[in-house]
């Protein structure tokens, strides 16, 4: 065989053997779950809740629950992707947003939170509150402060403290922490599904969405009874 016809036959060998590589690749892949097997697999990207505590046992959609605080600075550069997930989401699903109380400093926001939503203005106000925080470094760190803020959507001050120091706001914010603790929640941003799931390591705020709509999946087939495929 002249030295053009055997230089000829390697390369096909070569190629051949590309081939049948890239496939016995894929073929490994799609048997351990692809690619993104790690970003998915139980305990790293996501965590099962045992025994699961929902937020609202009697809610018909799953919940989709973003444990937050205004005070935490990766929770205002999440907030683009917790709306890429709220406005995503399937009918079946919901998304609730849900303060977390590391700190003493951390209160006042969550005081905030619960009396906004009592007053009907927290979804209105949500974003603003973040970039009043995170943009305009406008001093709000104490109740009387987030008063001022809360002002400019029509609650008197007055009001907003009374809502904001009521027995009904202490309560809420009470089983919000028993929730949280019980989710093993140490860290924000959080998401959590049906209080059945909970996100775990993730290495971007995107992955985190991700892992979000595949919980969404779990939730789904747990609720109709069945194991997701």
């Amino acid at each position: 065989m002249s030295p053009a016809r055997i230089k000829r036959a390697l390369r096909k060998h070569l190629l051949l053997c590309a081939v049948l590589l890239a496939g016995m690749a894929q073929a490994a892949l799609a048997q351990v779950g692809g690619p993104s097997m790690v970003m998915y697999q139980p305990g790293v990207a996501y965590k099962a809740i045992t025994p699961a505590q929902p937020l609202n046992p009697a809610a018909k959609r799953i919940q989709v629950i973003e444990v937050f605080s205004y005070a935490c600075p990766h929770c205002f550069e999440f907030q683009p992707y917790a709306e890429q997930i709220r406005k995503s989401l399937p009918a079946d699903a919901e998304f609730v947003r849900l303060p977390a109380v590391f700190w003493p400093e951390w209160e006042p926001f969550a005081r905030a939170f619960f009396a906004a939503q009592k007053l009907g203005v927290q979804e209105k106000s949500n974003q603003a509150l973040f970039a009043a925080i995170w943009v305009r470094h406008e001093p709000l760190h104490s109740l009387q402060q987030l008063a001022g803020f809360y002002a400019r959507y029509g609650i008197k001050p007055a009001e907003f403290l009374q809502v904001a120091r009521s027995p009904a706001v202490s309560a809420e914010m009470q089983r919000a922490m028993r929730l949280e603790q019980a989710w093993g929640v140490n860290g924000t941003p959080t998401i959590v599904v049906d209080g059945a799931l909970r996100s775990g390591e993730v290495q971007s705020y995107q992955q985190l969405v991700d892992v979000t709509r595949f919980m969404v999946k779990q939730a789904r087939a747990a609720r109709a009874g069945k194991r997701a495929p």
